[in-house]
């Protein structure tokens, strides 16, 4: 399975985008957040999430690992699949997705692309009272923050360096949101390796 990549982006388009990693080219569906922060040429670090289906295997990129989090969650809801999970995502910032849930904003919700009434009502079932955002996360309101872009770029260079994915995430989690690129990786060597 495919959980992260770190490649340079060789096609864009509305919906995804393929990146190059070591001369292959990986195709991923992407929301409108994601695909805001990724341009053509540029070099991107993205959380991955592979779907396998009988018929296929898909990959979903996220420029954070909020919306990662988040779209997981919209899949677990009974009628929400990875493509609808990825349109809701798509209409605005995550902060905006995860208020209408915990408000039981069935009204709101059905304006969300292909989301009907019923959708809406079972997303709220499902996911009100679980989803949480940290107060950074709430504050930039998700994806499409250039500071989660740094934040995702400081993740990456740590992972490149050889510690685990799931360290890494954990030792930025608790870095100020404003912490720019060498800072973070600077603090972050020291949190994996104990040194202070």
């Amino acid at each position: 399975m495919i959980g992260f990549l770190k490649g340079r982006v060789i096609d864009w388009h509305s919906e995804g985008l393929i990146v190059d990693v070591g001369g292959v080219g990986y195709e991923l569906q992407c929301s409108a957040n994601t695909l805001d922060e990724c341009g053509l040429g540029e070099d991107v670090a993205l959380h991955v999430h592979t779907h396998v289906r009988e018929d296929a295997i898909s990959l979903f990129g996220f420029s954070t690992a909020l919306e990662k989090r988040l779209f997981l969650s919209l899949t677990k809801v009974n009628g929400v699949g990875p493509k609808l999970a990825v349109k809701a995502l798509s209409a605005g910032p995550l902060s905006r997705l995860v208020e209408m849930i915990e408000a039981g904003d069935v009204k709101g919700l059905s304006g969300l692309p292909k989301v009907g009434k019923k959708t809406a009502e079972q997303i709220i079932l499902t996911l009100k009272g679980k989803l949480v955002m940290d107060e950074a996360e709430r504050s930039h309101g998700g994806a499409g923050a250039r500071s989660l872009g740094t934040r995702g770029e400081i993740i990456s260079a740590l992972v490149n360096l050889g510690f685990r994915l799931p360290d890494v995430e954990k030792a930025v989690e608790e870095m100020p949101a404003e912490t720019d690129l060498q800072t973070g990786i600077r603090q972050g060597l020291q949190a994996l390796t104990g040194q202070f």
